[in-house]
């Protein structure tokens, strides 16, 4: 019979965050304890793909939380089907090694929509018609919305990110994963955890983001999100499932907002257009441009004639570490048709913005708002509300009364100078500090394996533990375990 699993992604989660989490740690005491090799990018979407499918992302495509579709013309970030992760899933394998005898949940791992898990759940807003933006998830089997909707209320979208993120979202995720370990939701016909149940906790992002990983505000995150982490904890040892926990990356201290974008426009490479006053990125025209990933940028560069040229636009820049070619991302294991001709790695401190307007003045009305759909790149100040503007929580919280009424509104409180940004990641960890941790409730998760596990190991790891293993399988060659800088 196959033991149940437990695979919990902890954002953020280092050995420094550790110390502030008792039950956490006392979990990992009495079980297995590794650092996480990650890859590079170092970002949500890319090593999630790479635990499940045991890929580089290479090999699964995801190259970041998004990149330029070059059949689109568009610049898409967080998109959500899993038919962009090229390869096939853990819960995949282990349901064709069983026989088909296996159930697999996923509450909050990316690429949710369209997954073959047989329980999703997800957070996914309400567009309505008149440009108002309702919380709301999705769930499949479709019954599961109405269950967990009546027993723990909305998903709390506006404290899931933003400037009022919060532990309310962590908490909501918990509480349904353990609604689905006691098997009292979902309609699977019976009681008990599914066989792998995957759990996306990202409490840590936020004040580890907001204030650096080493600030009084961080360590009581840890704290928060150990106490919140807890009774789930509990149930899953109470039941004999195996807790495996780890984060895809180690957040470090931050700052230096490096200004990619503008540096390429400034040199003519960049072009944009005008609506309504407002300039918006033309990635139709432009010579070269870059998708800015925390510490990461893909630079997509049109004409081939045209990549020495922004290869020494960007080797000038203050605050970049590395320009890396095809060949260079091979190294890495990022050359992928999905990569930008160019990626940008920053220095240590340093992370790429994507600003690409000049002047305040012009920037796009999305600039100024939680808006992770239409901005062509990650934006970390929607953490915060501007604190230029001593009216905008209150401004905020009369747009909520707005909302409340069916009115529209729009948070424009999300300020255009970066500098508040105290903590990124991206790049390669430089120190044990910003490493990510690998954990089991199991002593015998890491038989043979190393004290560092990469995250393309990760899910044979799991089915080793869950007795699904194929022994013929290679271990992964060391160009994929971790490239050299």
């Amino acid at each position: 019979m196959t033991r149940p699993v437990l695979l919990l992604d902890v954002v953020g989660l280092t050995a420094d965050a550790l110390r502030h989490m008792p039950r956490l740690s006392r979990l990992a005491a009495h079980g297995s304890r590794a650092e996480l090799g990650t890859v590079l990018p170092a970002v949500t979407c890319s090593v999630q793909s790479s635990v499940l499918t045991g890929r580089m992302p290479s090999g699964h495509g995801i190259v970041g939380n998004g990149w330029y579709f070059r059949g689109l013309g568009d610049v898409l970030l967080w998109r959500q089907h899993n038919r962009l992760v090229e390869g096939e899933k853990l819960w995949e394998t282990a349901r064709a090694r069983s026989g088909g005898a296996y159930t697999s949940a996923n509450l909050g791992w990316w690429y949710a929509m369209g997954a073959t898990t047989d329980l999703t759940v997800t957070p996914r807003p309400i567009y309505h018609a008149d440009g108002r933006k309702s919380p709301d998830f999705y769930a499949r089997p479709p019954g599961l919305h109405g269950e967990l909707r009546e027993e723990l209320g909305e998903f709390p979208l506006f404290q899931y990110w933003g400037p009022t993120a919060s532990i309310r979202s962590t908490q909501w995720i918990v509480e349904a994963t353990r609604r689905v370990l006691d098997g009292v939701v979902g309609g699977r016909g019976g009681p008990g955890a599914p066989d792998l149940t995957m759990a996306y906790l990202p409490h840590l992002d936020y004040d580890h983001q907001r204030f650096g990983p080493d600030a009084p505000e961080a360590a009581r995150a840890a704290a928060e999100l150990d106490a919140a982490m807890a009774p789930l904890l509990d149930r899953a040892d109470a039941q004999g499932v195996t807790v495996v926990a780890l984060a895809e990356y180690g957040i470090a201290r931050a700052d230096r907002p490096v200004d990619v974008n503008r540096a390429l426009r400034r040199e003519g490479l960049l072009e944009v257009y005008v609506q309504d006053g407002r300039e918006q990125l033309d990635p139709w025209t432009s010579r070269a441009f870059a998708v800015a990933d925390h510490q990461v940028a893909h630079v997509y560069v049109a004409d081939p004639a045209d990549v020495p040229r922004a290869a020494a636009v960007l080797r000038d820049l203050d605050g970049v570490d590395e320009v890396l070619d095809r060949d260079a991302q091979a190294r890495y294991g990022l050359d992928h048709a999905r990569s930008g001709e160019l990626v940008a790695v920053a220095e240590p401190g340093a992370w790429f913005t994507y600003y690409f307007w000049l002047d305040d003045d012009a920037a796009p009305e999305y600039a100024r708002g939680v808006d992770i759909h239409r901005k062509p790149g990650y934006d970390p100040a929607e953490l915060f509300f501007d604190p230029a503007d001593r009216l905008a929580k209150a401004r905020a919280a009369g747009n909520l009364v707005r909302k409340t009424l069916g009115l529209r509104y729009a948070m424009s409180t999300v300020p255009l100078d970066p500098s508040c940004v105290r903590g990124t990641h991206g790049r390669l960890p430089d120190s044990k500090a910003d490493t990510p941790l690998l954990l089991s409730s199991d002593p015998a998760f890491l038989d043979g394996a190393s004290d560092r596990v990469h995250a393309t190991e990760v899910r044979d790891l799991v089915l080793r533990a869950q007795g699904l293993a194929d022994e013929r399988m290679p271990h992964p060659t060391e160009r994929d375990r971790v490239a050299p800088r």
